[in-house]
């Protein structure tokens, strides 16, 4: 492929009017309308009698309210796509914060619902959930009784949600818009901050240092803000755990996961006590660029010197031959992403940073947010968004309630893709340089997504911990608790000297407390389902495709046992970074062979 300056990303964006029109469609206003209308009726015809209802009568209560969800939450999406690529343009700014008002105010319509089911005792509600009449709905209200300890009062509950409008989302959201506002400059040239990262991907060490060095100056002008916001969400997190009585500031996250703090802390536990992998990899690699040491910069460091960028249109290819090398039908699901305009991909001024995919839009295709810098990272993101795609898409039968999967599974289809696209990248490289160069990349893919997001779930322990333990934390402190995480993850393998603000561009820390960790979950699930995959081949196909058309319908537990997984054996774990630990045998090995890294 030859060498290109712009990608032929520039121009794909994203068509919402599968949504609505515009900001400015009637019908946007009808839909908020109807659902506001729809929850005042349900609320009278259902309001203290959920304890009554027979199991036809709730079936047909929960389809009622998955309709009125659903209808909102199609205006609530296209608010926050359209926002999310100009978080500068204050009207649809306006449109976000309206709409959430209005979702404040219907959710404390409708939460009476959800209480009152929860607070039934268990016997009726066995009996009820016993009945035929509530195959389809059997998961979702058993997953609503998960919460039953910790329920408030219906008032009190009314006045979480609508404060939580001008409160803790409200935190979140001027935390994103001061990132999306972030711009860096490097020799001159102001840029994004996704541009800026993009250039830690350099064969050159001056590109790199200097790259990191203007991050690190770009993040200080408003790291006091920022720390203030972060250290309200971790006061407000812990004032709501406390009131609820959970035990620990994970458990929320847990419960919604649909997991337990143990099973959890088994994950993190194998995790940690591998730590020896990344080391043992950064090792390697500061050979492999004639380093003695890696400085942090220098992780993402291409080893071979071709740092060619792929054309949009090549990675299109790429990824839809992986795809459709699994199935027709995964093939063509994800070509329709390309043809259909549901993509936005270019790198923007004020676009939200980073990668989504938003699929729980009823009745409506899923949508795909990038910021695609032609390097061999946006080539594997782009298969992991369309993973989250191809998810939405078969699993959308199932409705808003079913088809929405908890976080440790949600990654599923997504390394899947990029272990499918990994492969052929990989079959298609005979360059002994550039196959090692593929290799050490998808080691650091996969370290970046167990061992560093488990070193981030160590973190907000830390910062979670002293904040409930002994009041506000400066920025010095938080880069105190952010060293120390680090060097554990790293040992002596990297330096990590100017590293100190770097969490303050994570917005997993303020907008979800707790997530990271589902990346290590979903990532070495996702890894055991590929390895039976490359056993069984074809047998496989079809399991794994029903498990994605379950969406959330079921428990995590039995998605597994489809394609033949315990999710309660703790050697899951183990096995997944028994594989990666392979993998850098490969690579050292290779490196070995072609007299590098000696």
């Amino acid at each position: 492929m030859a060498t290109i300056e712009q990608t032929g990303a520039e121009e794909v964006a994203w068509d919402l009017s599968d949504l609505y029109e515009g900001p400015d469609d009637p019908a946007l206003e009808r839909d908020v309308a109807d659902a506001e209308q729809a929850g005042e009726a349900f609320h009278e015809r259902y309001h203290g009698k959920v304890a009554t209802l027979s199991a036809a009568e709730l079936a047909e209560a929960v389809a009622e309210h998955e309709r009125i969800e659903s209808v909102f939450t199609r205006a609530s999406y296209y608010a926050h796509l359209n926002f999310s690529t100009n978080m500068a343009d204050a009207p649809r700014g306006a449109l976000v914060a309206k709409l959430n008002e209005r979702a404040a105010a219907l959710d404390t319509k409708l939460l009476f619902f959800g209480l009152e089911w929860a607070a039934l005792e268990d016997e009726p509600a066995d009996v009820l959930l016993a009945s035929s009449e509530l195959d389809h709905w059997r998961h979702h209200l058993r997953s609503q009784r998960k919460f039953r300890p910790y329920l408030l009062s219906e008032p009190e509950e009314r006045i979480v949600t609508e404060k939580g409008v001008s409160g803790n989302a409200s935190w979140r959201r001027l935390y994103e818009e001061l990132l999306g506002a972030l711009r860096v400059t490097i020799d001159g040239d102001e840029m994004s901050l996704e541009s800026a990262m993009a250039r830690l991907y350099s064969s050159d060490r001056e590109v790199r240092s200097s790259a990191a060095a203007a991050v690190s100056e770009a993040l200080q002008p408003g790291l006091r803000t920022r720390t203030f916001i972060f250290n309200t969400i971790l006061l407000d997190k812990s004032i709501e755990d406390r009131l609820r009585g959970y035990p620990t500031w994970l458990t929320a996250r847990n419960l919604a996961n649909e997991t337990t703090d143990e099973a959890v802390a088994a994950l993190i536990d194998a995790a940690v006590s591998r730590y020896e992998v990344p080391q043992r990899y950064y090792t390697l690699k500061a050979r492999l660029l004639g380093l003695d040491r890696l400085s942090h910069f220098d992780r993402f460091a291409p080893v071979a010197v071709d740092t060619t960028k792929t054309a949009w249109d090549d990675a299109r290819e790429i990824v839809s031959g992986a795809y459709g090398g699994f199935s027709i039908e995964t093939g063509d699901i994800v070509e329709r992403f390309f043809a259909g305009s549901w993509i936005d991909a270019p790198v923007r001024d004020d676009k939200r940073t980073g990668a989504f995919c938003a699929t729980t839009i009823p009745g409506r295709h899923p949508y795909i947010l990038m910021n695609y810098t032609g390097d061999r990272r946006s080539i594997l993101t782009l298969a992991h968004e369309l993973g989250h795609g191809l998810h939405g898409v078969l699993a959308g039968p199932q409705g808003l309630f079913n088809a929405s999967t908890p976080l440790t599974t949600a990654e599923t289809a997504s390394v899947f893709g990029e272990s499918l696209t990994f492969e052929l990248l990989l079959d298609r490289e005979d360059d002994p340089r550039r196959r090692l160069d593929l290799l050490t990349g998808r080691i650091e893919d996969a370290i970046a997504t167990v061992f560093r997001q488990i070193a981030m779930n160590r973190f907000e322990q830390a910062v979670h911990t002293e904040r409930r333990e002994v009041g506000e934390i400066s920025s010095e402190r938080i880069a105190e608790l952010w060293r120390e995480r680090q060097l554990e993850l790293f040992g002596g393998a990297v330096d990590i000297d100017g590293y100190d603000a770097w969490w303050s561009y994570i917005p997993h820390f303020t907008n979800a407390p707790g997530y990271v960790y589902a990346y290590a979950f979903g990532y070495l699930f996702s890894l055991a389902i590929y390895r039976r995959y490359l056993d069984e081949g074809e047998a496989m196909v079809d399991p794994y495709l029903e498990l994605l058309r379950a969406g959330g319908s079921q428990p995590p537990e039995e998605l597994a046992r489809m394609v033949g997984l315990d999710l309660a054996d703790p050697a899951i774990w183990a096995s997944g970074i028994d594989a990666l630990a392979a993998q850098l045998d490969e690579a050292e090995q290779l490196a070995a062979e072609i007299g590098l890294g000696s």
